[in-house]
């Protein structure tokens, strides 16, 4: 009977670790990213902000909006909103080069200063778990599902929730993408709190 209930606590134990790693999972703050520098962060570093979040590629058709992408960043940047590009190679082999070079390409090309990560799998059998959960149609079902091609772009909290998700065809500088961005900025109520005590 000792032995019965040995294995019964064991297996209560296993099993309530594993709920609770899955469950540390389930935040997007838990999630540990690379730097195109190197270094390996948490995304807790970005917990308050709004985030875009973007897989990118510098041999694309959609690589012109990396510098729709800067400008989105420069004007909203100061409001909370902050742009993560994460290279991807997984669509026609259209992001072959290093972490270095796309870097360089970024940077002389579109002069980029908003984060830029190192190259990951955002599907297939090595997706990186940052593209597991933002694609997990049981954490989201409005949202959820496969990356489709380079340049989807996802809408984060401040919360850290997904809340908007946008295809590769709606450019940067588009209303319905401005829109959903602005509405999410974490100081918006306290710029229309300004903008009422003007008036």
């Amino acid at each position: 009977m000792n032995k019965v209930n040995t294995w019964i606590c064991t297996v209560l134990f296993m099993t309530t670790v594993a709920c609770s790693e899955r469950s540390k999972m389930t935040s997007l703050y838990d999630i540990s990213v690379q730097l195109i520098q190197g270094e390996s962060i948490l995304l807790n570093e970005y917990r308050g902000k709004t985030l875009l979040i973007v897989n990118t590629a510098s041999r694309c058709g959609f690589t012109g909006q990396y510098e729709g992408l800067q400008t989105l960043y420069e004007k909203y940047q100061k409001k909370g909103l902050v742009v993560l590009a994460f290279p991807s190679n997984n669509f026609m082999g259209q992001e072959p080069g290093s972490n270095e070079s796309i870097a360089t390409f970024c940077e002389t090309r579109f002069q980029i200063t908003f984060p830029l990560f190192a190259k990951i799998d955002v599907k297939g059998k090595n997706q990186h778990p940052l593209y597991v959960w933002l694609t997990s149609k049981e954490n989201h079902p409005s949202y959820g599902g496969g990356v489709s091609w380079n340049f989807n772009k996802f809408l984060i909290s401040p919360e850290g929730e997904l809340i908007n998700r946008f295809g590769s065809r709606i450019a940067p500088n588009q209303k319905q993408l401005i829109a959903a961005i602005e509405q999410a900025l974490p100081n918006q109520i306290f710029e229309h709190e300004e903008n009422v005590i003007g008036h």
